[in-house]
Formats: C-alpha cells, structure tokens, sequence
C-alpha cells in the first residue's frame, strides 16, 4: 500500500454499501409475504404513521423526487393499497389515503422490526446508536454535498 489507498474493504463508503445490500436481502425476504418491494414498503410505512398526506410529504420523508415516487404509488394505487386523489382545496396537490386493505397489511408486517432486530445480532442499544451515528454521517455527507 505503498501508493496510500486503502483496499475496499476499508473504505467507509463500501462498508455502507455492503451493509445497505445485506440490509435489503433480509427485507427481501419479509417483503416477498406481503408482496411489496423496498420502496413500496418505505412508502406503506409512511402512510402507516400518517394517514391522509400530501404527495409532497411522502416525497420529502423518504428525500425521493416526485419523478420516482409516482409510478410507485400510482402501483400501491393499482393494488388497491392507497387512493391519490386531489386536495379540493389545491388542485395541484394529490391527497394519499389508505384503502381498508393497506391499513390490514400493517398487521402483516408487525414482525418485520423483530426479524430485522435478530438479524442485525446486535442488542438493542448498539443499534440504536449504529441508526443516530449514520443519520448524523448522512446529515454531515449532505451539508458537505451542497458546500
């Protein structure tokens, strides 16, 4: 290493990466049951915590552009999940509300946190600060992308 470089299994950005991907192979697996991908899932979760949102909200929770959020929840729409529909009140904003059947699909996935939690072999403590350090990297990553 005479060159200064690091090989790639030292590289933070890798160590994310790798972790990020292993992370989605146990999600995989849960989200095959209920038949949602990630991101579906991500949107579902949102809803699940705040019914009746604008587009807008989801869009900036999940830091997705309306672009790729759309033809997600216009699927979630066609599974007969979610419903769009337009804020009388401001025609330019879309209303998500969830159907009876993916306010049910919340049951469905209530063991996933534990799947995920036994997965990580970590206790409960160490993932809780492993979720406030790479927030806080993410945090300082993008102030840094915007200098």
């Amino acid at each position: 290493m005479h060159d200064g470089s690091l090989p790639l299994d030292r590289h933070l950005c890798f160590a994310l990466y790798s972790a990020n991907h292993a992370m989605h192979g146990v999600y995989k697996a849960l989200l095959k049951e209920v038949g949602l991908t990630y991101p579906q899932f991500l949107a579902m979760t949102v809803l699940w915590e705040t019914n009746n949102v604008p587009v807008g909200t989801i869009t900036s929770k999940l830091q997705l552009d309306t672009n790729t959020l759309t033809p997600l929840l216009k699927r979630l729409e066609a599974m007969g999940l979610v419903t769009r529909t337009r804020n009388i009140k401001d025609e330019r904003q879309v209303i998500l509300k969830l159907t009876r059947k993916g306010r049910a699909l919340q049951k469905k996935t209530e063991h996933f946190s534990s799947c995920i939690m036994s997965s990580t072999g970590l206790k409960l403590e160490e993932v809780i600060d492993l979720q406030a350090k790479v927030m806080t990297l993410r945090d300082n990553l993008r102030k840094a992308g915007l200098e």
